[in-house]
């Protein structure tokens, strides 16, 4: 099986868990249907191509058409690419869903589109502290000075200022699964993920498993759901 899948945010919720309130994150996951596998000798890396959703076939391309007919299967609207687990096999147009792939207490990474928030100023863009708000102050969410005035003359490129924020690629890493109901296509993660309602978001293994603190972090999360690792 693939280390992902996509799905579709829809909301944040909370669930009781022990006697405790945890906030959680309601992801709905279509079935993913398997688009095309990369091979090392063909593409000089192993990975599996997903797809949900199914598309017009006017909105897609006729290269892509040709791939999913090879696949048996209809156009679909999301893609995105997995690493496989290892010794594991996939044919092209297999169904993947959520609760093959994940289990309650796993890690998971999450990879969305923020909210994009427009021209926003450098206080909101960049959590500035802004100027005294009494005593007398003329300015209070002004950046102040942005350049020096004989050495180097000039603003530097890199500096802080206001800008376009947000609608950019966000990922949280180390997310806990709280529940997963395949009845409904729906996982529940702990905490908030990026993305608005409604947004696409990828589900992918987490890459914190390689080190030794993501290991102690999903043995305490399989103990307290009563898991077992």
């Amino acid at each position: 099986m693939p280390k992902g899948i996509i799905g579709k945010k829809l909301g944040m919720s909370r669930v009781y868990i022990n006697g405790k309130a945890i906030p959680v994150t309601v992801i709905q996951v279509k079935p993913n249907y398997v688009v095309d596998i990369r091979t090392e000798e063909r593409d000089g890396y192993e990975a599996v191509l997903l797809g949900t959703e199914e598309a017009k076939e006017k909105n897609t391309t006729k290269p892509m058409l040709g791939v999913f007919k090879k696949a048996g299967l209809k156009p679909l609207k999301h893609l995105a690419e997995f690493e496989l687990k290892e010794n594991e096999n996939l044919e092209l147009g297999q169904e993947v869903k959520v609760e093959d792939i994940f289990e309650i207490g796993d890690l998971v990474d999450i990879t969305g589109t923020s909210k994009g928030r427009g021209f926003a100023s450098a206080m909101k863009r960049w959590d500035f502290s802004g100027f005294p708000k009494s005593h007398g102050a003329r300015y209070h969410r002004v950046i102040g000075s942005v350049g020096a005035c004989e050495d180097p003359g000039r603003t530097w490129k890199t500096k802080r200022m206001p800008g376009h924020y947000g609608n950019e690629t966000a990922t949280v890493l180390g997310l806990e699964v709280v529940d997963i109901i395949p009845e409904k296509n729906v996982i529940l993660v702990k905490g908030s993920v990026p993305g608005a309602p409604n947004s696409t978001v990828k589900i992918s293994e987490s890459v914190l498993l390689k080190r030794r603190k993501g290991q102690n972090k999903l043995k305490r999360a399989k103990a307290f759901y009563k898991v077992e690792a």
